[in-house]
């Protein structure tokens, strides 16, 4: 199994809410005492043993739009199919704290989804969905008017202090996921963390 975290690579990029893909293969990492020495196929990833199969964590190199070069070179080398790719990244539609697990589906806007969609040929590959919500502006809100605040920016930004705790427990709610997609496949865990995360 290939699991892959989107993010942007380098110190700048490292603790912001669009990187949340990263963090959980760096926590799935330490977890699970998987190295992510190797710095190849567009991508620093380390091979090893989660619930007794062998496991890929990968993190693509090429910056978040073009995770598709480096997901297609993963899964070539190592001879995945779809099926067998779980990819972690961000969602601003969820709310932080929430999970959502799918077996297929759209890019839902997402540019790095989509440069995966479009390398691989094909929208049917897990995923988990890491919910970072909505960017809000309270002044506006508080005159009626609907926020304004600028997306890119908002994806761009380090969480807050108080953010910290829940993505603690979320990227502990991910190890858990991944546990159950590796040993008793998807739907388990779909039908696990789905209602579980409301």
């Amino acid at each position: 199994m290939l699991i892959i975290g989107l993010g942007n690579p380098g110190k700048r990029y490292e603790d912001t809410r669009h990187n949340i893909g990263f963090m959980a293969v760096d926590y799935l990492s330490g977890a699970n005492s998987i190295k992510c020495s190797n710095l190849d196929f567009n991508s620093r990833w380390g091979r090893g043993i989660i619930c007794e199969r062998e496991v890929i964590l990968a993190k693509p190199q090429t910056f978040m739009n073009l995770s598709g070069k480096a997901v297609k070179a993963l899964s070539g080398f190592f001879h995945k199919e779809s099926e067998d790719i779980v990819v972690i990244y961000d969602d601003i539609d969820l709310d932080l704290g929430t999970i959502r697990i799918r077996a297929k589906g759209s890019s839902g806007g997402h540019r790095g989804m989509e440069s995966i969609i479009e390398q691989l040929g094909t929208k049917n590959f897990p995923r988990i969905r890491l919910g970072i919500g909505r960017p809000r502006d309270e002044r506006q809100e508080a005159r009626g008017k609907r926020s304004e605040v600028d997306v890119a920016e908002y994806v761009l930004s380090p969480f807050s202090k108080e953010e910290k705790a829940t993505l603690k427990q979320v990227l502990e709610m991910i190890k858990d996921a991944v546990d159950i997609i590796v040993k008793d496949g998807i739907e388990k865990a779909m039908n696990r963390f789905n209602k579980k995360t409301g």
